[in-house]
């Protein structure tokens, strides 16, 4: 075998690799959480934390009205800050960060975990904007 099949191979192990590690963290990422319509989020927002992981400036510039924003780049250190005793709605512009932080939430041991599908960017019902 030469060098330049040897080093494909090498290559397209790599590849597969990869995109393996990709679809298990898919799934882990779409099992933390389950994802509600609009409609069904908007039900109960008045009883559960509503959760914007979007950062500070994108929150201040209009945000799902009752949530409190809890940036993603935070949420390690912020992690206990959620009440075990209540749903945790999240959400942010469309839904990829979100999931991301549902399964650190679910790696913390929290379980009662929902996300806004299609995100912040889908929402029609009513928001926020901060006064500048």
């Amino acid at each position: 075998m030469d060098t330049s099949t040897v080093i494909n191979y090498i290559l397209w192990g790599f590849v597969i690799v990869w995109a393996i590690y990709e679809l298990v963290q898919y799934w882990r990422r779409k099992k933390a959480s389950v994802e509600l319509d609009q409609e069904d989020f908007g039900k109960r927002l008045r009883k559960v934390q509503l959760v914007d992981v979007r950062e500070k400036d994108e929150f201040d510039a209009g945000h799902i009205l009752g949530a409190r924003n809890i940036p993603y780049s935070t949420f390690k250190q912020r992690i206990n800050d959620f009440r075990r005793d209540q749903p945790i709605y999240l959400y942010d512009e469309n839904q990829v960060v979100s999931k991301r932080a549902a399964l650190k939430l679910r790696k913390a041991g929290y379980t009662d975990i929902y996300t806004l599908k299609g995100g912040y960017k889908k929402w029609t019902g009513k928001i926020k904007r901060k006064a500048r």
